[in-house]
């Protein structure tokens, strides 16, 4: 670990994040680098770098503090250093392990390494995390904003955005044409026009099984309980089809006495309701029509029946499913009616890579917004935290814009660290601050009453709001 990093010296009064054994060892003054981002994101960042102080300083009474290391991105960087995102960043992160980071912008021309794509691959974080819920008197588009509460899970790393692709008409897509409409697709009566482009879409056992993995976890830990894969697998049965057939046998395998899948426990539900039910009998109900179906699939069915209650009658009959995490699945279409008809039936969403880009946002939009949303990439000893929306640079330096997701970010940081208590203050003081219609514009603007505040004004009714009891929590 070195003692500077673009030549800004680390801070002395801090420690770093260490990793040992699948767990975070946090010191009382740990060292967090943060990049405050372009456009808005100075404002932002000044807001949210109060609030989050003062959140450990009301929880712990001095007891902790974090060391902010500010490292360079975007903007600043190039000015400084010529470079849009310099290699001692992302080796500072790498280092610290926990760092967040405002809205970075995508200069005119490109030439600019994606921050989030060179650290997901560099520090391999695989799962995209954010959380949605309503704070009360936030402007909503639906009825009941205040029915959606859920964390998505999106993969991080395959799917289209592993960038694979090839443009229509060069020689490299022609080529690839050549090989898969003769070698691939000879036969099938399926050929792909000439001039298409090209894109490849992979999805692994691997990276769904950890991402999985992780979603239950987290269920488990916040006592969420239910987990949906959310997937197009009857049309892409060998990538999200696999997607889901594999988020399933992560669960059963790892997590058996803890969950009980939608299948399941149709199949325990019924023999609870009357236990002299056969296997054929109980298939029957939970699949309609199996009377009019093969036999080959009559028989798949009952096998289902018989091996769900040959695994977990005894465990989780007489009505114990009904404590244990529920794991389903939703067609991807389908799911988007859902959260807007149905949004309190959903816990958890766990999602390929596409999905969840859509998901969130579509999530996002009931309850105020990308200024209302934060999120994170997270791998095995790594957590970057960042703003969901954009720098919005029209705005910038004139201390107006929604800092929220950055100081929501920053509560999911704390969290993350173990440090639960400051991350409900900062909670508590957005709450309270919107529920006292002391809002930043984009808010005012849609809330009767309101009192339009700045940036900087945002921050000091969220400080105000913060409860002074959190220790006692």
């Amino acid at each position: 670990m070195k003692q500077s990093y673009n030549d800004i010296p680390v801070p002395a009064d801090g420690r770093a994040i260490d990793y040992q054994n699948g767990a975070y060892v946090v010191p009382d003054h740990p060292i967090i680098p943060f990049i405050e981002g372009d456009g808005t994101g100075r404002d932002i960042w000044r807001a949210s770098r109060r609030v989050l102080d003062a959140a450990v300083e009301k929880a712990y009474g001095g007891k902790k503090k974090i060391a902010w290391f500010e490292v360079l991105a975007g903007e600043k960087a190039y000015n400084s250093r010529k470079t849009w995102l310099p290699d001692d960043t992302v080796e500072a992160i790498r280092d610290f392990r926990v760092a967040i980071k405002g809205p970075l912008t995508t200069p005119v021309g490109g030439g600019i390494r994606s921050l989030n794509v060179t650290l997901r691959q560099v520090l391999d974080l695989y799962a995209c995390v954010r959380p949605v819920r309503y704070f009360a008197g936030v402007p909503s588009p639906v009825q009941h904003p205040e029915r959606m509460n859920v964390v998505i899970f999106r993969e991080n790393t395959e799917d289209v955005y592993a960038g694979i692709e090839w443009r229509s008409e060069t020689p490299e897509v022609k080529k690839l044409i050549e090989f898969l409409n003769r070698e691939m697709l000879g036969g099938t009566g399926k050929q792909i026009r000439t001039d298409s482009g090209i894109g490849i879409k992979p999805i692994s056992p691997t990276a769904t099984s950890r991402l999985m993995r992780r979603a239950l976890n987290h269920a488990i830990e916040n006592n969420r309980r239910v987990v949906t894969l959310v997937h197009k697998g009857n049309i892409m049965k060998f990538t999200e089809g696999a997607f889901r057939d594999w988020g399933y046998a992560l669960a059963k395998a790892e997590f058996r006495d803890k969950i009980v899948t939608e299948r399941e426990s149709w199949i325990l539900g019924n023999l609870d309701k009357d236990p002299n039910l056969s296997i054929e009998q109980n298939a029957t109900m939970i699949e309609p029509g199996l009377e009019n179906a093969t036999e080959a699939f009559r028989k798949q069915i009952y096998a289902e029946v018989k091996d769900a209650l040959d695994a977990i009658g005894k465990s989780h009959g007489q009505g114990r499913w009904k404590q244990k995490i529920l794991v389903n699945d939703r067609i991807a279409d389908s799911v988007f009616q859902q959260v807007l008809l149905r949004a309190d039936e959903y816990h958890v969403f766990v999602t390929p890579n596409l999905n969840g880009d859509y998901l969130s946002d579509a999530c996002a939009a009931q309850v105020g917004g990308l200024g209302m949303a934060p999120g994170a990439n997270i791998g095995d000893g790594f957590g970057v935290f960042e703003a969901t929306h954009g720098t919005a640079p029209k705005y910038a330096d004139k201390d107006v814009i929604n800092p929220s997701s950055v100081m929501l970010s920053g509560a999911m940081m704390l969290d993350f660290i173990g440090w639960k208590e400051a991350a409900r203050l900062v909670e508590d003081g957005i709450s309270g601050a919107i529920r006292q219609k002391r809002v930043t514009y984009d808010l005012e603007r849609l809330m009767t009453g309101a009192t339009r505040v700045h940036t900087s004004e945002f921050a000091t009714a969220v400080i105000e709001n913060m409860s002074g009891a959190a220790v006692a929590r």
